[in-house]
């Protein structure tokens, strides 16, 4: 529709429609015509935030890497909350030095020294669906319980190296919002979880005496997960130091299998339970220190440590895991243990 249409349309709303009054003021000598007001234009997202960062981790691992991994992080996120619920997005893309290389240079078995380093790339979303805002009501509203809510969400992750992993998982359960002082929040969710992937290893080639999986793809079985995240306001400091944050995640997923049928690959594959953690992180808000509240949140800085044991469900405890193990000794490459920093920008 032109703009002609439009301005047509909206006359003859003003004799036609529904404010019969103002027809009737309309033919009265002097009668001034009341303009409508405006529409009011409501957003809807109440919170839209876009985020990117740079972090750097010292000491990563993977599992068949022995010894440690630098790897440089660079990660787009994006939060908003609506009328029910919350939607979270996170990608990564993460690039290894020379000790984890690229496929085809070399595999772990039989590495190939000075190729460039792998690059991974990570995606997870979480969307919850309050129960208050769904049924308009208030009862799951109890003392520190701020909401109870449905949550669903989907992780994929691809890497180029030789193990060539292709993970897709998705999660659906509920989720449990407490509130803590200083504006913060402690989030736990108890999860059903499913995980199809990929593994090189596990292809005929690697696994004699078993018969392996032709194509290498696996579909584990379905287990749960718990997952946890919280944060909090120093508040307590002194107003001239309220600039600072701490922020926290964990998330715990169960044995899930071999990803094939019992006898198809060996049973050192069976997996264990997964601890990905970054129990800690400090963040200095240097948009609000350095420029005021207007700018809050603009640039942080932050440290943090993460503790990551049974990586992918390999067992870190098993000597005959050949991976976690080179000649029955622990190799480091299935827990990961490091502090690590970076820096994010809000736009």
């Amino acid at each position: 529709m032109s703009y002609g249409h439009y301005a047509v349309a909206a006359a003859v709303l003003s004799l036609f429609g529904p404010a019969s009054v103002n027809l009737a003021r309309a033919i009265e000598p002097n009668a001034i015509p009341v303009k409508a007001p405006p529409a009011v234009d409501v957003s809807f997202f109440s919170v839209n935030d876009n985020y990117l960062t740079y972090s750097y981790l010292p000491e990563g691992a993977d599992p068949g890497v022995p010894g440690k991994t630098e790897k440089q992080i660079y990660s787009f996120s994006h939060f908003d909350v609506w009328a029910y619920g919350t939607n979270f997005a996170n990608f990564h893309l993460i690039k290894s030095d020379h000790s984890d290389p690229a496929s085809p240079c070399g595999n772990y078995h039989a590495p190939v020294y000075g190729c460039a380093g792998a690059t991974e790339l990570l995606g997870q979303i979480r969307s919850t669906f309050g129960w208050n805002d769904i049924f308009k009501t208030h009862a799951f509203t109890m003392g520190p319980v701020h909401s109870v809510s449905f949550e669903v969400g989907v992780d994929v992750a691809t890497k180029n190296n030789f193990e060539a992993p292709a993970r897709t998982d998705i999660v659906a359960g509920l989720q449990f919002a407490f509130t803590l002082p200083y504006k913060g929040y402690f989030n736990v969710a108890p999860l059903y979880y499913q995980e199809w992937n990929h593994n090189t290893f596990l292809t005929p080639g690697f696994t004699k005496p078993y018969p392996g999986i032709p194509d290498g793809d696996t579909r584990f079985n379905p287990t749960w997960a718990v997952e946890i995240n919280y944060y909090m306001d120093l508040g307590f400091l002194p107003p001239s130091l309220q600039f600072f944050a701490v922020s926290g995640r964990a998330g715990f997923y169960g044995p899930k299998g071999t990803g094939a049928a019992p006898g198809v690959v060996n049973p050192y594959y069976e997996t264990k339970t997964e601890i990905k953690t970054e129990p800690v992180r400090l963040t200095l808000d240097a948009g609000k220190a350095l420029w005021g509240q207007k700018y809050s949140q603009l640039v942080q800085f932050f440290v943090a440590y993460r503790y990551w044991e049974n990586k992918f469900g390999h067992n870190d405890q098993d000597p005959a895991d050949r991976l976690c193990f080179t000649s029955g000794v622990n190799n480091g490459s299935c827990t990961e243990k490091s502090v690590y920093s970076g820096i994010t920008v809000k736009f």
